[in-house]
């Protein structure tokens, strides 16, 4: 069982930088890949990036691609996701995911946390 809790979402101005962090419980944090993903209202769910048990292999979406970094510390149970340059087409709740696979599709996560709102003013 693993539970997930993202903070670090907010306001901010386009060009502008936010750092999501998602703090998970239990003790198999480092057995899983890690994803974040996002959606709007009367959308799909989107992935954005995804990051191996190890740290050893990440995964974007294009339009995260230079300019969005997932990263992880299993030490501390966190993964991050680091937002550079946001547009705001950005605009989203953004939510973290845990899977035993990596992969960027949100039917391979088993477990999500309840989401972070990203607001990117023009």
């Amino acid at each position: 069982q693993v539970q997930l809790v993202e903070s670090g979402g907010g306001l901010v101005q386009a060009g502008g930088s936010l750092r999501l962090s998602c703090a998970a419980s239990g003790r198999t944090f480092s057995r899983y890949a890690m994803g974040w993903f996002r959606q709007v209202p009367g959308k799909e769910r989107e992935f954005v990036a995804v990051i191996s048990w190890s740290g050893g292999d990440t995964d974007y979406a294009d339009s995260a691609k230079g300019r969005f970094t997932i990263s992880r510390d299993n030490a501390k149970n966190t993964v991050y996701l680091q937002m550079n340059s946001l547009k705001p087409e950005d605009t989203a709740v953004y939510y973290c995911a845990a899977g035993p696979l990596f992969r960027a599709h949100p039917r391979s996560y088993g477990y999500w946390g309840q989401g972070t709102q990203v607001t990117v003013s023009s």
